[in-house]
């Protein structure tokens, strides 16, 4: 097998909402759209997010009217305090402050309309 390409799909309610929320605080662009979907997508990250309307017949019936719930869409970044400084800046409510793990990850969560919850990690060494 050779993978290409890597994605993560996300049921939501509004979709508009979601992928404007990627552009707007975490410089996603839209790659792809149509009524109920959109992909997104930055040339240094390693996947796309793609939001699809929840209840779309295209979708697997067993979860197609299921959200996101329970789902972290995570990025490791250089400086977490930075981000940290910089969504505070443009408005967005950090849903979970800034935290250190024993195992040397840092991280803070920010919630997107629809309740997906956006993680930025940062990796240090652990303190002994």
């Amino acid at each position: 097998m050779r993978v290409t390409a890597s994605a993560v799909s996300l049921n939501v309610d509004d979709v508009p909402a979601s992928s404007g929320f990627l552009q707007k605080h975490f410089g996603f662009r839209e790659e792809m759209s149509a009524d109920g979907l959109s992909s997104l997508k930055r040339d240094d990250a390693a996947m796309n997010v793609i939001y699809l309307r929840r209840g779309l017949a295209t979708r697997p019936s067993d979860f197609r009217d299921t959200g996101a719930a329970g789902v972290l869409v995570v990025f490791v970044v250089d400086d977490l305090n930075a981000e940290a400084e910089r969504l505070r800046a443009e408005g967005v409510v950090l849903t979970h402050e800034l935290t250190e793990e024993p195992w040397g990850e840092r991280f803070l969560q920010v919630t997107d309309p629809n309740g997906v919850i956006v993680q930025l990690v940062e990796w240090v060494t652990p303190a002994a």
